[in-house]
């Protein structure tokens, strides 16, 4: 069995971490079995590394090895890819096609970004997994396949269970064995040494001397955090290589081929899911809340302006019967609609028949109705811009747009009326 060493001088990998290390070893000592391994790692670390060791070190090394990124694969055609199909099974299939696990008998399939499978597929995959059988898109017979199965992601694969996007049984089929790629800003180390290289093989590709970084450009390189990991430094390198005159990079240069090199190198304190999306969700919301609590207000308002104003309090009652049931309810109590905020209502006046207000108090009203009017402007407009967008997103569809925007169905009806949309 080879050492940790020769897989890296063989496979061309570059640095000394204890946890690259650590996950090259399970790799060499997983590699001659036939155990389903699942590599884990941020986008850009190197995971593809790890199959290539594996079906390397194992008796299927002779035979065939396939890497499937499945993220790039179209949810329509991967079961085609996959598992094959017969000719006729869909528009297009003019002759019968093998899949990438009858090709690969008897070899070993690398399934990159295994989190982006589709659920249908996701079946497919663990009866492989389980027994070796699949079927062919369009056909009933079964057939057998003898096929190592090598899986990668940069999901947070329990996340992606608790949301339903991925089976639970095919990720513990899958993570017999899991090895876990250490991101870059957690191999120190290493990124200095691993610029040195890709700088060095850019120097000889474009036929350049070699780029050096001085010491306060060698101390960001090392501060910077690397989202895109091996594959951001790689690039960075080959532009500085091309792009500077200069052979000797200094803090400056650098500085301007790093993207936000100034931010704080701490871990963040909220999730990616509950970020900015989140947030934006969740003004929205408030946002429409407080537009249905406005306009129960001001309908409320201008029903008590009718009544002071009005001696026939009768008739004003049984022209706002609506408006009436809606906040006061048939027998006296507020009513809360499922898309109404909470909001405390006072008890419905009683009935005048008693001379009108004096002209100072009836004054006092209108203005109340025209500051009101004013103020309510710009929040009509934001509510008819968040209707459009839910409407735009739902494809016109009133039932699901409702129900992301909070609303009854039969509101946001009256909404589109109400705004000509």
């Amino acid at each position: 069995m080879e050492n940790v060493q020769a897989i890296k001088q063989r496979f061309e990998l570059i640095g000394n971490d204890v946890k690259l290390n650590r996950a090259l070893e399970k790799a060499i000592q997983v590699a001659p079995t036939d155990i389903s391994v699942l590599v884990t790692g941020e986008s850009g670390v190197g995971k593809e590394s790890v199959p290539k060791i594996i079906h390397s070190l194992s008796h299927r090394k002779h035979a065939k090895y396939i890497a499937v990124n499945c993220g790039a694969i179209p949810e329509g055609t991967i079961d085609s890819e996959l598992f094959g199909h017969e000719k006729g099974a869909f528009t297009g299939a003019t002759q019968t096609r093998s899949g990438y696990f009858e090709v690969a008998d008897g070899g070993t399939i690398f399934l990159d970004e295994v989190g982006e499978l589709p659920l249908t597929t996701q079946v497919r995959l663990l009866r492989v997994l389980e027994n070796g059988e699949f079927l062919k898109v369009g056909s009933s017979q079964v057939q057998k396949t003898d096929v190592r199965i090598v899986a990668a992601t940069n999901l947070n694969m329990i996340e992606a269970i608790k949301k339903g996007k991925f089976r639970e049984d095919l990720y513990y089929r899958l993570s017999t064995v899991e090895i876990h790629i250490p991101p870059l800003r957690d191999r120190q180390g290493d990124i200095h040494l691993l610029f040195r290289k890709f700088a060095s093989d850019f120097g000889q590709k474009y036929k350049m001397p070699t780029i050096r970084l001085e010491e306060d450009a060698v101390q960001l390189l090392l501060k910077y955090r690397w989202p895109g990991n091996i594959r951001q430094l790689r690039n960075v390198a080959e532009q500085i290589s091309v792009l500077e005159e200069g052979r000797n990079i200094s803090l400056a240069t650098l500085n301007s081929y790093l993207p936000n090199a100034g931010d704080s190198n701490l871990p963040a304190v909220i999730s990616k899911d509950s970020s900015d999306s989140n947030f934006n969700n969740e003004r929205e919301i408030l946002y429409k809340v407080l537009f249905d609590m406005k306009g129960d207000l001001n309908d409320l308002k201008k029903l008590t302006l009718e009544l002071l104003k009005s001696s026939d309090t009768a008739k004003v009652q049984e022209e706002n019967e609506t408006l009436i049931q809606k906040i006061y309810g048939t027998n006296g109590e507020p009513v809360r609609e499922e898309e109404d905020a909470p909001l405390e209502v006072l008890p419905l006046p009683e009935a005048r028949t008693e001379p009108q207000p004096p002209p100072q108090q009836e004054d006092k009203y209108h203005f109340a109705e025209e500051i009101q009017e004013e103020e309510t402007l710009s929040l009509q407009e934001k509510e008819i811009e968040l209707i459009k967008k839910s409407l735009e997103r739902n494809r016109g569809k009133r039932k699901a747009a409702a129900a992301e925007l909070g609303i009854s169905e039969r509101t946001l009806y009256r909404k589109i009326k109400q705004y000509d949309l």
